[in-house]
């Protein structure tokens, strides 16, 4: 197969999976809906824009690594086997990260719409406050697949992951949260020009480095 056909196959198989047992995505809703819930019965509302946005952004961050954490550390060294036997490494990254792109904008849609739900939404710019939610979830998919990867190798895979997410984590929170709040702030668009230019580099890089590490991963 060619390297399209085997990110197809991959995707529609990881697509399958997760329908069938759907273990996963209910988990991942649950945790998402009780949390904003617990969040409503602590502050019953939030008057200050900035904390409602650094707040849905806690969220989304525990959430997404709820949801990306299983993408290679729950695989049986069996399945694993399969998978080096019908597909290339790079065919097995990339489909990864797209299903995980897919994953975490239908979970940020749904996050969204509840959040916004449960809590006033005070966004100046509805439209650019979006392309910063799917913005971060790109990349939040690409790091936590690539970090996720790289610790499966490892015995202590959580806690690697943990130590290696956080220098690279920090950064994109800070990019993401300046972007978002200038959506709520209804400013120009103009001035998130930049930060819109960061993200994507960030993405660059790490889907760059998956492709050229995960190979020397995959062997072993």
């Amino acid at each position: 197969m060619t390297l399209i056909h085997q990110i197809k196959f991959l995707i529609r198989k990881e697509i399958m999976l997760e329908w069938r047992s759907r273990y996963a995505l209910n988990g991942i809703l649950l945790y998402v809906v009780s949390t904003v819930f617990v969040c409503y019965l602590s502050f019953r509302e939030i008057s200050n824009p900035p904390t409602w946005n650094a707040l849905f952004w806690i969220i989304m961050l525990f959430a997404s690594v709820n949801a990306i954490t299983k993408s290679f550390m729950q695989e049986s060294r069996g399945r694993q086997l399969y998978y080096y036997t019908i597909a290339g490494p790079h065919a097995i990254i990339i489909s990864k990260i797209i299903y995980n792109v897919l994953l975490m904008l239908l979970l940020s849609i749904i996050a969204l719409g509840f959040y916004s739900l449960v809590f006033k939404n005070p966004v100046g710019d509805p439209l650019f406050y979006m392309l910063a939610v799917v913005l971060g979830s790109i990349s939040f998919a690409s790091v936590f697949t690539m970090i996720s990867g790289i610790a499966s190798k490892a015995g202590n895979g959580g806690a690697l992951m943990a130590i290696l997410s956080f220098p690279v984590v920090i950064p994109l929170l800070l990019v993401l949260i300046k972007l978002s709040k200038n959506a709520l702030d209804g400013l120009d668009r103009a001035v998130s020009y930049d930060e819109i230019a960061i993200l994507l580099a960030i993405n660059v890089i790490v889907i760059t480095t998956s492709l050229l590490l995960f190979p020397y991963l995959w062997r072993d």
